[in-house]
């Protein structure tokens, strides 16, 4: 099973080493990681005219249509959700009717990351949280926004979350491979 590796990684100080690191886990549990800057093998001539933004889109929407599945790591990334890239490509695999996994090396939920993250909201009489524009804070108790927990558990796959010291918040790759177990157990 061909499962693609979405997630902020690509974007650590050693990507090449991390996605080593990812393809392994993988392989142990035989499954085939792809990393979302692979080259293309059937990459067509006219991409390479593009700008690379738009190449760089266009290759990973290839990559992801060529998988079976979809392994998200959605640790907060620059804020209290995962990145939005991420959040993009599992959409993407998702409506392509595919099986998303995804893992999180923060299990704090998503509401608790966002109060956190604003520094003021406000309750009235137990109404809905609201930031500083009255903006209402979601608030259903997930791993992240609404969206993401639904469509991986409507696609049949789980969502993987711990907590790891904030130093190993990039590193710790434990709940990567509980996540990589489950989805090669659903092949």
């Amino acid at each position: 099973m061909r499962v693609y590796l979405a997630g902020p990684d690509v974007f650590l100080p050693d990507p090449a080493a991390r996605a080593a690191s990812l393809k392994a886990i993988c392989a142990q549990h035989g499954l085939v990681g792809v990393w979302p800057i692979d080259s293309l093998p059937d990459e067509p001539p006219a991409w390479r005219q593009l700008g690379e933004a738009r190449r760089i889109a266009l290759c990973n929407e290839a990559h992801i249509r060529g998988c079976d599945a979809l392994i998200a790591n959605l640790t907060p990334f620059r804020g209290p959700s995962a990145d939005a890239g991420t959040v993009f490509e599992l959409g993407f695999m998702r409506a392509l009717g595919r099986p998303v996994f995804a893992w999180s090396n923060t299990a704090l939920p998503f509401t608790a990351r966002t109060l956190a993250f604003l520094g003021r909201a406000a309750r009235a009489d137990g109404a809905a949280w609201r930031d500083g524009e009255g903006l209402q804070v979601e608030d259903f108790g997930g791993a992240d926004n609404l969206m993401l927990d639904g469509a991986i558990t409507a696609s049949g796959g789980v969502l993987v979350c711990q907590n790891v010291p904030e130093a190993a918040r990039w590193s710790d790759l434990s709940a990567f491979a509980r996540c990589v177990a489950a989805a090669a157990r659903s092949a």
